[in-house]
């Protein structure tokens, strides 16, 4: 076991990749901060928010197989592939189930005020608008360019 986290550790693409996903989480918190005006743990590992996380995680790992290996290899065609897929899920599906989880709520509020239903809030904010997406990718470009 000791093995493999050292091969991992040793794993520059690894290490450079999951840097960007703690560092877009990280700056998550520092505007959360900034615009609640108090911390909440949950905002480091949460999902939606400014920037991206999914985003710049993948397009971090993009840009470093990329660097690695060639631009015109195929490991960075698989990279760039799952990198699209990622940030198309991150803007469009996982945005879309956070707008159904308003919807709900909305309704189970009606109901609950009804009397006739109690219970827990959906979590609403597990998308990104297509601005957060665009960031956490140049975030993404930025941090592989820089470490790398």
């Amino acid at each position: 076991m000791q093995e493999i986290f050292s091969q991992m550790y040793r794993n520059k693409i690894f290490m450079v990749t999951l840097s960007s996903w703690v560092i877009a989480q990280s700056v998550k918190v520092v505007i959360g901060v900034i615009q609640e005006r108090r911390f909440d743990f949950r905002w480091f590992v949460g999902t939606g928010g400014m920037p991206s996380s999914h985003s710049a995680g993948a397009s971090c790992l993009a840009t470093v197989v990329g660097i690695n290996y060639g631009f015109d290899s195929v490991y960075f065609a698989l990279a760039a592939a799952f990198s699209i897929v990622v940030m198309f899920d991150a803007q469009g599906v996982r945005r879309a189930t956070g707008r159904q989880a308003r919807i709900l709520n909305r309704i189970m509020e009606d109901i609950y005020w009804k009397g006739k239903i109690q219970e827990g809030r959906l979590r609403e904010l597990v998308g990104h608008t297509p601005l957060e997406v665009i960031m956490g990718f140049l975030l993404g470009i930025l941090i592989a360019v820089i470490a790398y």
